[in-house]
């Protein structure tokens, strides 16, 4: 589909529809093809999401796939997100497509869209309990209760695997360094609600809810949510597993994490195989009961004893006969190495099989008439992980994906230390009770193949690269841009030196942390996906272990920054970036059930550690992209889950310590800050509302609009006054009321049930006054504002949202004035000087034309920084790294998103050059993200 007639750079980017400039809109087909320009490696099912132009295509809209020798694809559509006028913004799609669909594909309206294809459709059926589930070459039985998530799997009409569990091992305490070690207990899943959410005929997805309850006792604990996905003509099922934490961190410790099946053995052990993938495209693989290095037994073909060369002596009587094995194991305890162990039994050692860097997950039992491969999506980057079999000699083979592997230390939940250290030294913010891990989650994704035989060697090899990189289906860059989506973005255009320059700043940034990412092993179960605050310039390394200068969490709108880069690019490195950055940033930092469930933690040593618990961290609008782009539900879970954060964040005012409530404050059910709080609010609700079509969400911000326009300085509105705890108390030991830090707050009175907010007057000047705040918009409220002003379509609001963009640092009179001229300081003088700035003058360009605004915009552009590397080596640094002088992960997000937006907002006043860097060098913008400097940082993220 695309638009009729071009709308228009700003036009397009602040979603306004071709039906407002009057052009008509023509339904045309949408070229699809694999992320990364490279077909899946075997036939896979796969989901995807494509964004509609407003307007455009009717909610009952029906769709057809075909390649490019139209060829039709099987497809299965649903919708994902609304324009305000009723018509689809999002659609999902499912469908079926492998290496033979290695070109573009074609997505087209229909009257009546195709389903199926070469009479494959899946089916499933529920009664009494069981959910039965045919995809044509593959049957799967579930059952809504009981310890099993699937209770068996068959294929040409033989079980090839049962019984598949969720199994966890609990230690009772620490690991010790000697005397007896504590207590071991195993538990595994118990099923508590099961619910069909997609039936076929493409695709079935079932989500299965529970917990991990004792095998040997009553208690239950650690709750998982599972979902199965189901495709037509294929034989293998999709699984990601959220676990999430509810227990003491102080005493319970996880050993293990994974998922078992077991798997029967039907024939004589020299035709039973194991299998585990290596790296890069490589494989170990036996037979269980060797057979002198016969060819067709190595390859898992069926041999017999005087057959195909194989030994005519190799009979189970025969006292000469190999040893069977019976035990395998891979483990992965660190992102650099892993080893392949066997045993032939319990009573007998390991014995060292292979070894390698990093393997990419996958692990095989089997027999030549059927088995089992279980895949581990980031896998090695996952660590410690690792893959199991056990009783290979048997009847029935144990074959298990460890998550967390019982060859690793137990899992430790603690906080990294056991007092906290002064906010102005340290930049955390570490309160009692409140580094707590009770409410955080991790989800992990498998591919489960089950097989009639034992595969090809090259089979398996694809089996692990499609389930260590999951193939997806995506729209170009340029018809996402067109459709008008995400608020303020640009499309890469290197037609002029001043253009080519900011693609360079932007492209070295993105390579930095890509290459950072790798170099400082910033992997692991709990951190993988996420990046580190700030840079030790002495030491040569990042800040690990200081304070909140250590993992980022979503500080500044990193994932943001992520997202906005694959958009624009299409590239799949950086959409693996993105998605590592949501699923770690999604589960790890946010509290998904107990007290603090919605609200996320600030950066800290420990991703949980910091006692400041706010909105703002956990926002939906930092997971929005993934989700659209993917349908993935679990994400869609999580923004959901952000409804909650309004009234969690009222139990948890995120202002309680930097300005305590005063007697004489207005009561009201809590408070918030407009920025950034109201904001990540705004950008759940317009989440919820786009996706649901239920107008109630968007009312709700619609409260606070009106709110907001009633107060004296619109969304500057707040007080510069307080408690300090910063301040020396008053003689008779009273709190003194003097200036608060940054300038004050943009505090007012909430009313979740209403979504209505309530001035708070500043307590010397006894009414609200004007506040400069600097984190009003660098936490992701500019992307959430670009976006919502043009949905929400009242001119009085976006009067509000431009006048501050105009005059963000404005005087109480200027801004008073303003509110009837709408034309004060057209000079720039009142731009922001801080990180939000620079972006703030482009939206004002682009909706005034005044150069001046433009000029500020486009000086900024030739204040940020590349990313220029530098390769250390020898004494100083314990492997060869690069290192970039002066760059900062605040600074990487903020820089980055800035220059995106300015070439977007600023297009048709750019300059052919970048002109010279303003006198004072990087000046304006530099606040906030300066690295290591804790006095002058604390007050700005507190």
């Amino acid at each position: 589909m695309k638009l009729g007639h071009s709308l228009g750079l700003c036009s397009a980017l602040l979603g306004i529809s071709a039906a407002t400039l009057g052009f008509a809109a023509s339904v045309e087909p949408v070229q699809i093809g694999w992320l990364g320009g490279t077909a899946a490696p075997m036939s896979t099912g796969v989901s995807w999401g494509v964004p509609w132009p407003k307007g455009a295509v009717p909610k009952d809209q029906k769709f057809s796939l075909t390649t490019a020798d139209g060829k039709i694809l099987p497809l299965q559509t649903w919708p994902l997100a609304y324009w305000p006028d009723g018509s689809l913004k999002w659609s999902g799609f499912a469908s079926v497509a492998g290496p033979e669909q290695g070109g573009a594909l074609k997505l087209s309206a229909t009257s009546g869209a195709s389903t199926t294809a070469d009479g494959v459709k899946l089916t499933l059926k529920e009664s009494n309990g069981i959910i039965d589930i045919d995809t044509g070459v593959m049957k799967a039985r579930l059952r809504t209760s009981g310890a099993n998530l699937i209770e068996s799997i068959s294929i040409a009409g033989r079980e090839v695997a049962r019984a598949g569990q969720l199994v966890v091992l609990l230690q009772t305490g620490p690991d010790v360094e000697e005397g007896t070690a504590p207590a071991r207990e195993k538990f595994l899943s118990k099923v508590q609600k099961v619910v069909v959410e997609q039936s076929g005929p493409i695709r079935a997805v079932v989500k299965i809810d529970g917990a991990h309850q004792a095998v040997s006792g009553a208690r239950e604990w650690l709750p998982f949510s599972v979902r199965l996905y189901f495709y037509a003509g294929e034989e293998s099922i999709r699984a990601v597993h959220t676990l999430t934490f509810d227990g003491d961190q102080e005493k319970d410790f996880i050993r293990g994490v994974g998922l078992t099946f077991a798997v029967p053995m039907r024939e004589q052990s020299w035709n039973r195989h194991v299998r585990f993938s290596g790296a890069e495209g490589g494989l170990w693989s036996e037979p269980i009961q060797g057979g002198g290095g016969n060819a067709t037994q190595q390859a898992g073909q069926r041999v017999e004893p005087g057959q195909n060369n194989f030994p005519r002596t190799f009979l189970p009587s025969d006292t000469e006969q190999q040893p069977v094995w019976s035990d395998f194991k891979l483990t992965q305890p660190n992102p650099e190495g892993f080893t392949v162990f066997k045993r032939t039994n319990a009573q007998s050692s390991w014995v060292f099989a292979g070894a390698g860097k990093r393997a990419s997950g996958l692990g095989f039992v089997g027999d030549v008439t059927g088995g089992l491969a279980i895949s581990v999506k980031d896998f090695w980057q996952s660590y410690p992980t690792g893959l199991e079999i056990r009783d290979a000699g048997k009847a029935a083979a144990q074959l298990t994906a460890w998550l967390w592997s019982p060859d690793a230390p137990a899992m430790d939940m603690r906080h990294y230390a056991t007092r906290a250290y002064g906010l102005n030294a340290t930049y955390e913010d570490v309160q009692a009770g409140m580094s707590r891990a009770y409410g955080v989650a991790r989800t992990s994704e498998f591919t489960i193949y089950p097989t009639g035989d034992v595969p090809a060697k090259a089979t398996t090899v694809a089996m692990a690269k499609s389930g260590e990189k999951l193939p997806l289906l995506v729209a170009a860059p340029k018809y996402i841009h067109s459709t008008g989506v995400f608020g303020v973005w640009s499309i890469p255009d290197r037609s002029t030196p001043l253009k080519a320059a900011v693609e360079d700043k932007l492209d070295s940034t993105l390579a930095f942390y890509k290459q950072q990412v790798d170099e400082r092993h910033w992997y692991g179960f709990w951190v993988y996906g996420d990046y580190i605050h700030s840079y030790n310039n002495a030491a040569h390394v990042w800040y690990y272990d200081w304070g909140g200068h250590a993992w980022q969490n979503t500080e500044l709108g990193v994932p943001l920054w992520v997202w906005y880069s694959f958009l624009r690019t299409g590239r799949e490195d950086v959409f693996r970036m993105a998605e590592a950055q949501t699923r770690n940033t999604s589960e790890t930092n946010v509290y998904h059930i107990g007290p603090m469930a919605g609200l996320g933690s600030r950066h800290n040593v420990v991703k949980w550690g910091d006692g400041a618990k706010e909105a703002r961290v956990s926002q939906a609008a930092h997971w929005r992209p993934y989700y659209y782009l993917t349908t993935d539900e679990r994400t869609g879970d999580i923004m959901r889950a952000q409804l909650l954060s309004d009234t969690s964040a009222l139990r948890f005012d995120p202002m309680r310590l930097a300005q305590p409530t005063l007697p004489q404050d207005p009561k009201f059910p809590g408070r918030i800050r407009i920025g950034p709080d109201w904001l990540a609010l705004a950008g759940n609700w317009m989440t919820e509302w786009e996706r649901t079509g239920d107008t109630k969400w968007r009312d709700k911000i619609l409260a606070g609009v009106d709110s907001i326009l009633a107060m004296k300085y619109w969304m500057k509105s707040g007080v510069r006054n307080g408690l300090n705890p910063d301040l020396p108390k008053n003689a008779d030991g009273t709190p003194q009321i003097g200036a608060l830090k940054g300038g004050g707050s943009m505090t007012v009175g909430y009313d979740p049930a209403t979504g209505k907010l309530f001035p708070i007057p500043d307590p010397i000047a006894k009414e609200q006054v004007p506040v400069n705040y600097n984190l009003f918009t660098i936490q992701g409220g500019a992307e959430v504002m670009f976006e919502l002003v043009p949905l929400l379509d009242r001119p009085d609001f976006a009067k509000a949202w431009l006048q501050y963009s105009r005059l963000s640092v404005a005087p109480a009179d200027v801004l008073l004035k303003d509110k009837e001229t709408g034309t004060e300081g057209g000079d720039g003088q009142f731009v922001e000087g801080s990180q939000g700035g620079p972006r703030l003058a482009a939206y004002a360009y682009a909706h005034t034309k005044n150069p001046a605004f433009a000029r500020i915009a486009i000086a900024a552009l030739s204040r940020y920084r590349r990313a220029d590397q530098v390769l250390l080596n020898g004494p100083d640094v314990l492997n060869p790294v690069h290192e970039a002088p002066g760059v900062s992960t605040n600074n990487a997000a903020q820089d980055s998103l800035s220059m995106i937006e300015i070439l977007a907002l600023v297009a048709d006043a750019l300059p052919n050059e970048l002109p010279p860097v303003p006198e004072g060098g990087r000046g304006r913008g530099e606040r906030g993200g300066r690295g290591p400097q804790p006095p002058a940082q604390a007050p700005a993220t507190k």
